[in-house]
């Protein structure tokens, strides 16, 4: 015979029924739990007794009492238990406390991996799915040189820039976090199955949504709240001007967050996005130490002493060989180098990040010793 569920287990269960319940959503459920007291007494509420609460109207009502009779509690504790994943209810000690702050916490989240650490401060860094080159360098870069310092990185285990992101942070031995649009038994984008593993040892996955729960569009707005949430902050490297990193953003002003964004060319439109936001007033970010300085933090000794130059592009060796320890101007640079101002901030962007370049007031550059 099995052995019967602790209270704390039947109240997981019940949070998590109720989770699987479409069309009523988190707002709903925490007046109807805060009504009644409790997740289980919430679960056998009588259609009379629903009735007249805030947001309740007879078409929710209807819905949540014809899918209640359909879902089993203990059931779907079981199977989540039975695929390695944890169910954290909004007043579980698991559940992260900046997340639990924001207007619209989600009340259940299902978890694989380890807790997000007490004392970690979290950097979300978001972008487009389709990423240039630079966009994908500088992501990985950023995210290596920020966990590098003892920061933690959340993303969207999207294409693009949240992949690069992640990927950076695991290199750099660092904590990172993937928020899921969909269910945690499903693994979205598909040739991502090897960062998700990773993700999952190394870190945290986390998904407000049930088993199941296939990678709608209209999951990923709800998603990037929960991104945003987590972090202090929230960076973003490319992002077109419909871009959902900008709703990221968006969600990030809401909250109280602090908002950053790396400058891109101006004739790519993948940068459009991000650009419109350091006209806006995000932080302008070309190097690791623009986002650490916000928090209190060191870089750690420069992993660009270590960097060969034969590892570098050929475009980053012509401009480091023009470097030395005397200040070149910007123009003075793209001059010499013979590249247009926008390529030339690209090459320099990249070379900061990696600690190999370090620029001074009035758009002046030398190259670090090393």
């Amino acid at each position: 015979m099995a052995a019967a569920p602790s209270d704390d287990e039947a109240r997981q269960a019940y949070w998590l029924a109720l989770s699987k319940i479409e069309g009523v959503g988190g707002r709903r459920l925490r007046v109807l739990v805060g009504h009644f007291g409790s997740p289980e007494a919430a679960w056998r509420a009588r259609a009379d007794e629903i009735k007249g609460l805030p947001g309740w109207g007879d078409k929710v009502r209807e819905a949540f009492l014809s899918q209640r009779a359909r879902i089993d509690p203990a059931k779907e504790y079981r199977a989540a238990r039975r695929a390695g994943i944890e169910i954290w209810t909004v007043e579980d000690e698991r559940y992260p406390e900046l997340l639990r702050e924001i207007p619209d916490p989600p009340p259940v989240l299902f978890a694989r991996g380890r807790p997000v650490p007490p004392d970690a401060v979290l950097l979300a860094i978001v972008g487009t799915r389709r990423a240039s080159a630079y966009g994908r360098r500088v992501a990985r870069e950023l995210a290596r040189a920020v966990t590098a310092a003892g920061m933690g990185v959340v993303s969207g285990l999207a294409r693009g820039i949240d992949t690069e992101a992640h990927l950076g942070a695991l290199e750099a031995g660092g904590f990172t976090v993937g928020v899921l649009g969909c269910g945690l038994d499903m693994v979205y984008p598909p040739e991502n199955g090897r960062l998700y593993a990773a993700v999952a040892a190394h870190g945290l996955l986390l998904s407000e949504f049930p088993l199941g729960t296939r990678p709608r569009a209209g999951n990923f707005p709800a998603r990037n709240r929960i991104i945003s949430g987590l972090a202090r902050g929230v960076v973003v490297v490319e992002a077109g001007e419909r871009s959902g990193a900008l709703i990221t953003a968006d969600l990030a002003l809401e909250q109280g967050r602090d908002v950053f964004a790396v400058p891109g060319p101006v004739t790519s439109p993948c940068s459009r996005g991000s650009n419109s936001l350091i006209k806006q007033g995000a932080k302008l970010v070309d190097s690791a130490a623009d986002i650490l300085e916000e928090y209190g933090l060191v870089p750690p000794p420069r992993a660009a002493e270590h960097v060969s130059p034969a590892k570098l592009e050929p475009r980053e060796r012509r401009i480091l060989g023009l470097l030395g320890g005397t200040p070149v101007q910007l123009e003075e640079l793209a001059e010499l180098s013979g590249y247009n101002i926008s390529e030339l901030a690209q090459v320099l962007t990249l070379l900061e990040l990696k600690g190999l370049v370090q620029q001074l007031p009035g758009k002046q550059f030398i190259a670090r010793e090393r």
